[in-house]
């Protein structure tokens, strides 16, 4: 029988939006999509969600449980919303990584913070979610908003990030998900593959970026499947909170 994830040169291919691409591609083609956007990526975050994305990781924050002394990983912290406010919480005497695999994205959001002054416990590092250059057991709280959607193998991005966690630590993964209604959903179709690409191309002059965007999120996992992937990584106690009708879903997981 043959394998669906196989070409015709008998390499995996995977999902880049709705096309199916050799997985030693995807990266790349995510890295053009984020190197597009990265100078833009708060406005058009602001435009897209009508400031909603604020709430979403606010409440992210607040459901982590960050405090003095901690040590957190934000992977795919971008433009370093919740690197911010991670800085402010754990102090002087903690630490907080900012990760990202893309340079643009990276440097975007290390202007950024050091521009409002954080720095002195903020790190900065390039790094694939799924090979983490961290030790075991190191971190207190792992965090990835709006980026596990682009990784190639998330399996082992999920399992990545519990080996880098401390026995208690909590992984925390806000993500656009799947909404709860036939009525929402329709509506959200319409939005996504019609506004998005349209907002791209007359902010960023960049509506296949969006496109691409758009399809990611319904090619995500829907919550049980991810809460289920979690569970079979290795976290306990998994559970998701949907949000804006399931448009985004916060999933938590502790390592045991």
């Amino acid at each position: 029988m043959n394998d669906p994830r196989k070409n015709s040169d008998s390499e995996p291919t995977t999902h880049f939006g709705f096309q199916s691409v050799p997985e030693s591609q995807k990266a790349d083609k995510v890295a053009e999509v984020f190197h597009s956007v990265a100078a833009k990526y708060d406005l058009m975050n602001d435009v897209l969600s009508g400031g909603m994305h604020r709430l979403w990781k606010r409440f992210t924050i607040e459901l982590s449980g960050v405090r003095s002394g901690n040590r957190v990983l934000d992977i795919a912290g971008g433009t370093g919303d919740l690197t911010r406010k991670f800085s402010s919480l754990v102090g002087p005497t903690g630490e907080v990584v900012l990760a990202d695999i893309n340079e643009s994205m990276l440097r975007v959001g290390r202007d950024r913070l050091l521009d409002k002054g954080v720095a002195g416990n903020v790190s900065f590092v390039q790094a694939d979610a799924e090979k983490l250059p961290f030790p075991d057991n190191h971190f207190d709280v792992v965090t990835i908003a709006f980026g596990l959607r682009n990784v190639t193998h998330k399996e082992d991005a999920i399992r990545s990030m519990l080996r880098v966690l401390k026995p208690g630590g909590r992984l925390l993964i806000l993500e656009f998900s799947k909404p709860s209604s036939p009525l929402l959903s329709k509506f959200y179709d319409a939005y996504s593959f019609k506004f998005m690409p349209l907002a791209g191309k007359l902010i960023t002059n960049d509506a296949e970026s969006y496109r691409y965007l758009a399809e990611s999120i319904r090619m995500h996992p829907d919550q049980d499947t991810l809460k289920a992937m979690m569970v079979e990584a290795g976290f306990e106690r998994v559970t998701f909170h949907n949000m804006t009708g399931g448009i985004v879903a916060l999933h938590r997981g502790i390592k045991p």
